[in-house]
């Protein structure tokens, strides 16, 4: 019988389109899963401080070379709908803390292939998925009991930096370099209501090794002065923001005016002359030494400007306008005539030229945001210095506002799969069967850290259970050519809990949601 025909009274009863292609049953759960297994495997070996190393060729031509989880699985052109959701557990994680999204991706496919173990031992789907979200709720638990510190100092945020750019290519004395600015960057917008995360803007340029990386008080935008006489450097300057072009009004009345002399256009032409300077020196008699603007400045303006000392940028984007509004304290103006000495700002800025590209640099004394100024040598390699920066911004903050630090190399997930088989025995039924699944597919995290840094993964996993079981704290360390089995406190490897927190949770929601699909219909 076709996938979209029933039998009424002996006639059969066309219920879908005859093209439609429909899997039922085992089939469909074993697609499913195998798709999710198949994505996560893509990004296992990418995993950790000695995770290797993903290159992404468009149809274009177009190269990243990264072992970013969201990144890689984002380039990937994916169409099963099944390995769709396990890039959707990435997209989430790294929505949600920044970081963690191989784990998480990885996570997820152990978990589908433990639970096709379970089906093919006739365990009920509703069963997994029930022992699934018990065993991720006492995973929750487990994590919380992992906390070692939530009032963090410098030093332990430098580890969190340090362990999420650990392995991204960065290399150990940039990726010092690099840790410190991320620390500075998060103190720098740190108050009373906790960081603010989108104070904090990224600009990049090539053409410097990545460990000229610095942090700028203020904001830096992409943009060259108007008029090529106008000064580059200014200190402690008034600056003007105006949300409006400074050019010659237009009238509001359709009118055509008859020029019979030369006379009467000498005197429009000395009018439009006359506004335009007027412009300038309402600006200068204002006290204005730099002006940004969100439209274009009159040619004429730009020189008469220029004559007057005054530093000004026009066609900003009103992202860049309020960076700068906030750096300098100037307040937002919808004209020239408009403006008054209060709503002035003061900053400093200069302009830099990198190759054929400049550069404004504009701190403000008391700067309300920063700018972390990312350097690299070359292409790929700032694309992969912008990406460590943006987890290691995003994992420091998440260790600051979001429930504080576990052990990492693999120590907590450790505890985790500990924690479950303890648990495990007091659950009823088959549900206990999932449980311990769940246990054993924590297991994998570990294991493929120890197996990247060239250690047997069975061995150290052993090793591993019986540190924890002594009392002891213990992760997969890289040491050299190789790792050991040492305790991560020791080697500063930290890891925010909301990073597992979040891992574990939408890990588990793609796992079960996929595991419940017993039923997979497509029209063409």
């Amino acid at each position: 019988m076709s996938s979209g025909q029933r039998r009424m009274g002996g006639q059969p009863l066309f219920i879908l389109e005859e093209d439609t292609e429909r899997t039922q049953g085992k089939d469909a759960q074993s697609s499913n899963i195998s798709a999710g297994k198949a994505v996560s495997e893509s990004v296992r070996t990418t995993l950790g401080p000695r995770g290797m190393d993903k290159m992404l060729v468009s149809d274009d031509g177009d190269v990243v070379i990264t072992n970013d989880g969201a990144t890689i699985l984002g380039e990937m052109d994916i169409e099963h709908p099944a390995a769709q959701m396990i890039v959707e557990v990435a997209e989430s994680q790294e929505e949600d803390v920044g970081d963690g999204t191989t784990t998480a991706s990885v996570l997820a496919g152990e978990l589908l292939s433990k639970a096709e173990s379970l089906l093919d031992d006739d365990v009920h789907p509703t069963t997994i998925v029930e022992g699934y979200h018990e065993a991720s709720g006492l995973a929750q638990d487990a994590i919380d009991e992992a906390v070692i510190a939530t009032d963090l100092d410098d030093d332990q945020l430098l580890q969190v930096a340090k362990s999420s750019m650990t392995g991204k290519g960065t290399g150990d004395i940039a990726g010092d370099v690099l840790a410190e600015v991320v620390v500075d960057a998060v103190r720098a917008v740190d108050g009373e209501d906790g960081v603010d995360r989108d104070a904090i803007s990224l600009q990049t340029q090539i053409g410097a090794a990545s460990s000229a990386t610095e942090i700028v008080e203020g904001v830096v935008v992409d943009e060259e002065p108007a008029h090529e006489n106008m000064p580059r450097t200014v200190e402690d300057g008034a600056v003007a923001t105006i949300d409006a072009a400074i050019e010659l009004q237009d009238s509001n009345v359709d009118a055509e005016y008859n020029v019979s002399n030369v006379d009467q256009l000498n005197a429009a032409l000395d009018a439009e002359e006359s506004e335009l300077r007027g412009y300038a020196e309402t600006l200068a008699d204002t006290g204005v030494d730099i002006v940004f603007t969100t439209d274009d400045i009159d040619d004429r303006v730009q020189a008469y400007l220029a004559k007057e000392d005054i530093l000004a940028f026009e066609d900003l984007s009103s992202d860049d306008l309020a960076s700068i509004r906030s750096a300098s304290g100037a307040t937002r103006v919808s004209g020239v005539n408009a403006l008054e000495s209060s709503d002035l700002g003061t900053a400093s800025i200069s302009v830099e030229s990198y190759g054929e590209d400049e550069l404004a640099f504009v701190e403000g004394p008391e700067a309300e945001t920063v700018t972390v100024f990312a350097r690299g040598s070359t292409e790929h390699v700032l694309d992969e210095v912008e990406r460590s920066l943006m987890d290691a911004l995003d994992v420091v903050t998440a260790a600051l506002d979001e429930g504080g630090v576990v052990p990492g190399a693999g120590a907590t997930e450790i505890a985790i799969a500990a924690h479950l088989r303890d648990h495990a025995a007091s659950i009823e039924g088959r549900k206990q069967l999932a449980v311990e699944a769940f246990a054993d597919a924590i297991d994998v995290l570990p294991r493929t850290l120890a197996e990247n840094t060239g250690m047997d993964p069975i061995d150290a996993l052993v090793d591993l259970r019986a540190a924890y079981d002594g009392g002891d704290t213990a992760g997969v360390i890289s040491e050299g050519q190789t790792g050991s089995v040492k305790d991560p406190l020791d080697y500063g490897v930290l890891d925010p809990a909301a990073v597992k927190h979040e891992a574990v949770h939408s890990a588990t929601e793609a796992a079960t949601m996929i595991v419940r699909i017993d039923d997979v219909i497509s029209s063409s």
